[in-house]
């Protein structure tokens, strides 16, 4: 059996930010995630400055495309409007992989399947042994289905569902478009153009909101396709749109018990307004090595519950 000091349960943006606190801590772990990176990951990749300087992360340094955004052209119902803005937009294959790359030998490829806490250490599949154990494996996490199951962390009220691709298009229109509340989805839609001509769309709504008004989000994402068409922003493409759902951030609940922790989607952190993952993320992941490196009180009470106020530029 492999003994080290943290177990890392998912090497997304959360448990890699902690993985990379705790390697600069000259701190033993390691990070488990199933999949092989580079891995493919759609997701409409909104990054805040903010977030970039909490990961060292210079875009002129940057291997991977990112794209800067100083402006959004927003509709919400039959209003529309462009917004200034300072924003930045990633592929979460690129970027996932620049994480890890930072983790180096400690990133293992294995699905942890059973977590026990024995003699007050943490075992996965009998393999990996901790004193700590920190939760990063999404929505469906393991270490959050172990440990943190039998608390109200979430409800379907704060489920978000959602559809969206990620393909190579030569866009001519750089700008990046949001659909808010259209044609009574309680979400919105998006176009966002990225580097090295790729373009992310998609359309994401809260679930109980679509069932109440027996909607459905493939109807929508038909009303997406068919005003992409209509605008001339993306035409003639054979869609293959991937489904997932995460939740959005509710009430504060119990997000530590002894030495397990969940950050990122596993604790539900995603920003009311904008349903915006990546920052809560990093940052969560980051606040929870603090904890095991300083003996501390792990809270997410200082990262934002709403995106609006970046887009803004008022943080």
């Amino acid at each position: 059996m492999k003994n080290t000091r943290v177990i890392i349960v998912g090497a997304g943006p959360a448990g890699a930010a902690c993985a990379w606190k705790l390697k600069q801590n000259q701190v033993d772990f390691i990070l488990l995630d199933k999949e092989v990176f580079p891995r493919v990951k759609p997701c409409a990749g909104w990054i805040t400055p903010q977030v970039l300087k909490e990961l060292e992360l210079n875009p002129a340094e940057y291997p991977g495309g990112i794209t800067h955004f100083d402006r959004f052209k927003i509709s919400i119902k039959n209003l529309h409007f462009t917004l200034r803005t300072n924003q930045y937009a990633i592929r979460r294959v690129e970027l996932d992989n620049w994480l890890v790359q930072r983790v180096g030998a400690n990133l293992i490829n294995h699905a942890a399947r059973t977590i026990v806490q024995s003699n007050k250490r943490y075992i996965v599949d009998d393999e990996y042994s901790a004193d700590f154990i920190v939760g990063a494996g999404g929505t469906h996490c393991p270490v959050e289905r172990t440990f943190f199951n039998d608390q109200p962390s979430t409800s379907r009220s704060s489920l978000i569902v959602a559809m969206e691709e990620e393909f190579p298009y030569d866009h001519s229109d750089h700008t990046c478009y949001l659909w808010f509340l259209q044609n009574g989805l309680p979400g919105y839609a998006w176009y966002v153009p990225k580097a090295n001509s790729i373009v992310n769309v998609g359309v994401g709504g809260i679930e109980t909101g679509l069932k109440d008004s027996k909607d459905t989000l493939v109807r929508h994402w038909a009303l997406l396709v068919g005003k992409l068409e209509r605008m001339g922003l993306v035409a003639g493409h054979q869609y293959k749109p991937i489904g997932h759902s995460y939740f959005r951030r509710g009430k504060n609940t119990e997000l530590r018990r002894d030495n397990a922790f969940i950050v990122g989607d596993a604790a539900g952190l995603a920003t009311v307004d904008m349903g915006e993952g990546i920052g809560p993320a990093v940052l969560s992941g980051m606040r929870a090595a603090e904890s095991i490196l300083n003996n501390s009180v792990y809270s997410v009470e200082s990262i934002v519950k709403y995106s609006f106020p970046s887009i803004l530029g008022l943080r």
